[in-house]
């Protein structure tokens, strides 16, 4: 696959398999909020392959997009349902917050750029939880464990546990709040471990 767009910020980048054999790709607006909502465009998307690149027949648009109206999907994972979830980076800059923890369905338009945080608008999904206008998680890499989704934030700076109960959020808690720097991604163990890890930690 190519002609995913590209650009020093809003790459997506998470790549995984998911529970039907199927590839999962992530991919930012490349700062063009406008792609997010082109449905022809694999910007701000969250795509979906066969492990040779072919696009798989029960897609929701004839391509490779599973998903659309993402601004910048940083974390995929599932539960034990099957349920895809999704981190995403809301607004940047002095208005930074927003950032964004989703319950992805195929077809699905997540509102980027036309709705964020709370809004609602017909025909597209706001957020199961966001971190609110003042609060910044930068959310990167998640993981589903033991009925919660860990996902790890950038200048957040924690690990953020989020414990699920069917489609809604429950609770959310911060672990090692500031103690590491920037947290890029978490991944379970054979052990049974979480093995977290860091990121810019030169300043």
């Amino acid at each position: 696959i190519d002609n995913i767009p590209g650009a020093s910020f809003h790459d997506g980048g998470r790549i995984a398999f998911g529970p039907d054999r199927m590839l999962y790709i992530t991919t930012g607006d490349s700062g063009n909020p406008a792609l997010a909502q082109d449905k022809n465009s694999l910007g701000g998307k969250i795509l979906r392959l066969r492990d040779d690149g072919s696009t798989p027949q029960d897609n929701p648009f004839g391509n490779a997009v599973y998903s659309y109206g993402h601004r910048n999907v940083q974390g995929i994972t599932w539960d034990s349902d099957g349920s895809l979830w999704a981190t995403e980076h809301g607004r940047s800059g002095i208005t930074s917050g927003l950032d964004e923890l989703n319950l992805i369905v195929k077809g699905a338009n997540y509102g980027w750029p036309d709705i964020q945080g709370d809004t609602k608008k017909q025909d597209m999904i706001t957020p199961v939880i966001n971190s609110g206008p003042d609060i910044t998680w930068a959310p990167s890499g998640a993981l589903y464990f033991k009925g919660s989704i860990f996902f790890a934030g950038l200048r957040g700076e924690a690990l953020y546990e989020a414990k699920i109960s069917g489609d809604s959020v429950i609770s959310l808690k911060e672990h090692f709040k500031g103690e590491f720097g920037r947290l890029r991604t978490v991944v379970a163990g054979p052990d049974g471990y979480l093995y977290i890890l860091t990121n810019n930690r030169d300043g």
